[in-house]
């Protein structure tokens, strides 16, 4: 009987450079998906790769000396490093500079050309190079790309256009229909409300002011705009031919079961890319799922601000299988992530090397010490065992449950529930006062048997997400990798086998302080590194034997102490945001401080989306008397810091602290 297919794809990688661990989060998260469905018995296909074409790269390339196939190649293999160091099992890591992925893409432009689909002018725009993107002056921010804050300029070029608004009303209605197609909620709305309900403007799908690019075949001086070239990648890696030659292969796959990305470009994935595929006849990808961000102490990660975490480095600090942890562990459903050396060591601590990596060892210890190794079910039950098998049994379900609804946090907290009543499991039953007694062992033969049956069936649930050590704990109890309908019985491994004499320490505890001297020579690296591409010392940063650079900060004149203590600053906890109405400034935020919720208007539109702003806790200062601002009340204030280039961030609380609490 054939299986039940499942493809999935990541967004495919833009060869810039050295993706940080906020980028590489996504691959692991397909990663974890992937293994799951297959553990489920599914017939999977995971896709990943590069997207290798545009401006960006040609000026890069020539600013290091070399051809932009030369750069790319360097990236993508660094890339491509990365994902393998992750342990990450993809099926194809295609590059849109592969020779049967630029054949299609200029087949596609030429069908959907042919079509009326595309034609050509010109345009004139305000152009993003970061972000290769034209944009009206109604739509800067600030007089900044409203997609990234960086500067444009002024651009004008011949193009190619494709008609968005023709298929609009189409895709308006299966959204409409498809109450799953966009995930979160939160993305769909924001789509909607913000693009197609207000009506296209048609894309610029082609550009002359560069040549890295795939040509036009029919028009040579024109290369495809860089997302009708990236995007395609999803079918021409799995074998789409635009002449109806197709393989297979494409034919069992298409549509994908998913494709992951990131919130920032969420627009492009469900926007550009089912208008494409109608276009193109084809039906679209079941779900488009937008994840948040990996944000280092709150913050976007970036060279300049000295705050990029990489994968190898964390890995060479705490381990592939940690690291894919962390990531996957701490990144809510809808809401940004935070990730710093110190909180991933501080889980490393508790979760691995206490609740797991202890769980393990004295389960084999004690096995060992009592038993000489062997583990046999003797059936001398006893009612506390019913909830133990209980947690171990209905976990499977729980954690299918999760992984179906892409809450990947709450499925590994759900595996994490097993090792956590195993734990408690051997307090209750307290196997060193059994062993004193020669009329309990049996019982203490069942008790070491009921925890390493617990293990294995937590063992088999955690594969998809730290497989390394899944494996590792299998090996040493000699359990066996079990078919996912398996996992919900209690009793499968098989009594009389004999663990490890000799088990291997899953997770030794670190000492932070030694972790964050290894941290300082990392980031000291990296500023070495960054100076050396930007041809000097960071902004801000000391120079040898020179007084510290930076802002100059005026100050105002002195308060007495009464003074500062008159205002209230609190913890607040963003529970709702939008944006205010006829204002190019302002969001408004529902706050909830303690048992109370407040309405603050902020000027911070250009720095934060209304959806960002949710579920973020931030400081806010309480007792401010209350204002009407574009006429809308304010009760109270949002704290920001602001560099000398007028940049915004919010001020947060460095854990996780309960909206309400004070600062002192």
């Amino acid at each position: 009987m054939d299986r039940e297919k499942y493809y999935i794809t990541t967004a495919i990688a833009y060869t810039s450079g050295k993706p940080h661990i906020g980028n590489s989060y996504e691959i692991v998260m397909a990663d974890a998906i992937a293994r799951f469905k297959k553990l489920e018995g599914y017939d999977v296909w995971f896709q990943t790769g590069t997207d290798e074409h545009g401006q960006k790269i040609e000026e890069k390339a020539q600013a290091a000396g070399i051809t932009p196939k030369e750069f790319v190649d360097d990236v993508a293999g660094v890339i491509k490093g990365i994902c393998d160091s992750l342990n990450v099992r993809y099926d194809r890591f295609i590059r849109t500079t592969d020779a049967d992925h630029e054949r299609q893409v200029q087949k596609m432009f030429k069908k959907m050309y042919e079509k009326g689909d595309i034609y050509k002018g010109s345009y004139e725009g305000m152009y993003c190079t970061p972000c290769e993107s034209f944009w009206t002056e109604s739509q800067l921010v600030d007089g900044k790309c409203p997609d990234c804050g960086r500067e444009v300029r002024p651009a004008k070029e011949e193009a190619y256009f494709f008609k968005m608004s023709k298929y609009a009303d189409r895709l308006i209605e299966h959204i409409n229909t498809h109450p799953e197609f966009i995930q979160p909620v939160s993305r769909k709305n924001e789509m909607m409300n913000n693009f197609l309900l207000p009506g296209l403007q048609d894309l610029c799908v082609s550009r002359t002011s560069f040549k890295w690019g795939i040509p036009v075949d029919f028009d040579d001086k024109h290369v495809v705009y860089v997302w009708l070239d990236a995007l395609s990648n999803y079918i021409t890696g799995i074998g789409y031919d635009t002449d109806g030659e197709s393989t297979e292969q494409f034919k069992k796959l298409w549509p994908a079961e998913l494709h992951l990305i990131g919130k920032d470009i969420i627009r492009f994935h469900t926007i550009y890319w089912p208008i494409f595929l109608m276009s193109l006849d084809l039906p679209l990808p079941k779900q488009v799922f937008g994840h948040p961000w990996l944000l280092q102490g709150g913050e976007k990660m970036s060279k300049s601000r000295g705050n990029v975490m990489y994968a190898d480095d964390l890995i060479s600090m705490f381990g592939v299988d940690a690291v894919r942890y962390y990531v996957l562990h701490e990144m809510p459903y809808d809401n940004d992530g935070t990730i710093t050396w110190e909180l991933v060591t501080e889980r490393y601590n508790s979760d691995l090397a206490n609740i797991l990596g202890n769980l393990v060892s004295r389960t084999i210890s004690m096995s060992n010490k009592y038993f000489d190794g062997f583990v046999s079910s003797t059936g001398a039950a006893d009612a506390i065992d019913d909830d133990l098998k209980l947690v171990c049994t209905g976990a499977a379900a729980k954690v299918k449950e999760k992984m179906d609804a892409m809450r990947m946090a709450d499925a590994l907290t759900e595996v994490f529930n097993v090792f956590r009543r195993c734990n408690k499991y051997i307090d209750e039953t307290m196997p060193w006062v059994l062993a004193k007694n020669e009329e309990d062992r049996n019982r203490l033969s069942e008790v070491l048997y009921n925890l390493v049956e617990g293990i294995c069936i937590g063992a088999n649930l955690l594969k998809p997400f730290m497989p390394d050590t899944a494996d590792k704990i299998l090996m040493m109890l000699y359990g066996t990798e079990r078919d996912f309908d398996l996992l919900s019985e209690f009793g499968i491994y098989r009594s009389g086998t004999k663990v490890t004499d000799s088990p291997e320490m899953l997770f030794a505890r670190l000492d932070p302080e030694k972790v964050m001297a290894e941290v300082e020579k990392i980031r000291e690296n990296q500023r070495k590194e960054y100076e050396k591409e930007n041809g000097g010392p960071e902004s801000g940063g000391p120079e040898s034997g020179e007084p510290e650079s930076g802002i100059h900060v005026e100050p105002k004149a002195e308060i007495e102490y009464d003074d500062f203590a008159k205002m209230q600053f609190v913890v607040g906890e963003i529970i709702a945001c939008e944006e205010v109405p006829k204002s190019k400034k302002l969001l408004c935020s529902k706050v909830k401080i303690g048992d109370s919720v407040r309405q603050i208007v902020s000027g911070i539109k250009a720095y934060y989306k209304p959806e960002e702003m949710v579920g973020k806790k931030v400081m806010v200062l309480l007792n401010l008397k209350p204002a009407t601002l574009a006429g809308v009340l304010s009760e109270g204030m949002i704290l920001c810091a602001e560099d000398q280039d007028g940049n915004l961030s919010l001020m947060r609380p460095e854990k996780d602290m309960e909206s309400g609490s004070e600062i002192l």
